[in-house]
């Protein structure tokens, strides 16, 4: 079911038809399609009605859960999809990897509350453009979002406010750093880092080591510490970066 909060059902239906429109004829220049996913309702209405407010923002359709994300995405094909990794019943690197499938021009961000979530790593390796953490301002998410819409880099050489991380330009960052050694890693801070690389938690980690999950947040603390990265994210893109 398409949410449209706070609209009669006539201006709703007339707003997805329109987005229908869009995905049958194309859309003119500079405007953004956007289907948003987001698990607290107050937040989504919230945010539903920012991004209509701006002119470039074509249509903007809702999804409540991972079926009618792809009924909607194939239907509209949006140009960006916000994808809430806290929505119940939906896995943001399996949602990702089917639309990166079938439509790969179709770019997907992120929403999350923090970035140390195993969740973020997953997605982004199954095809996920970036991420956006919720606290970040407004000026900043629209930065961020038409920025990928229009496929460009967007990333800070010292990513101070953290809220957005861009994989390929993140990539080059990591690798043209002096400050990345994996080799001052020992072999335990290894074992949980590869862990981490494949999308698994703190506590599925330590079940896997039977260690616990105090000792792996531990464990992570120093290795962000050594490799001078800010988080999990860009830990396991060094590390995936010097395999």
């Amino acid at each position: 079911m398409v949410r449209y909060e706070g609209r009669s059902n006539s201006t709703s239906n007339h707003r997805e038809r329109a987005a229908h429109a869009h995905s049958e004829h194309g859309v003119s220049s500079g405007s953004i399609r956007v289907l948003l996913t987001e698990a607290q309702r107050l937040f989504r209405q919230s945010l539903h009605l920012l991004l209509e407010r701006e002119r470039d923002i074509a249509a903007v359709l809702e999804a409540s859960d991972a079926q009618e994300v792809y009924r909607l995405a194939m239907a509209h094909r949006p140009d960006i999809v916000l994808l809430d990794v806290d929505m119940q019943h939906l896995d943001a690197a399996s949602v990702t990897h089917l639309l990166h499938k079938h439509h790969p021009r179709m770019r997907v961000l992120l929403l999350a509350r923090y970035d140390e979530d195993a969740r973020i790593v997953s997605a982004m390796k199954a095809g996920a453009a970036g991420y956006i953490l919720k606290d970040t301002d407004w000026t900043n998410f629209l930065h961020i979002l038409r920025s990928t819409a229009n496929s460009r880099q967007v990333l800070s050489p010292i990513l101070p406010d953290r809220f957005v991380h861009n994989v390929p330009g993140l990539l080059r960052h990591l690798h043209d750093s002096d400050a990345i050694e994996l080799s001052t890693l020992s072999d335990r801070e290894r074992q949980i880092l590869a862990c981490a690389a494949v999308g698994e938690s703190n506590k599925e980690i330590a079940d896997h080591l039977c260690v616990s999950v105090d000792t792996v947040k531990t464990h992570l603390h120093h290795i962000y510490q050594k490799l001078s990265v800010d988080g999990r994210v860009e830990a396991v893109i060094a590390y995936l970066r010097r395999q």
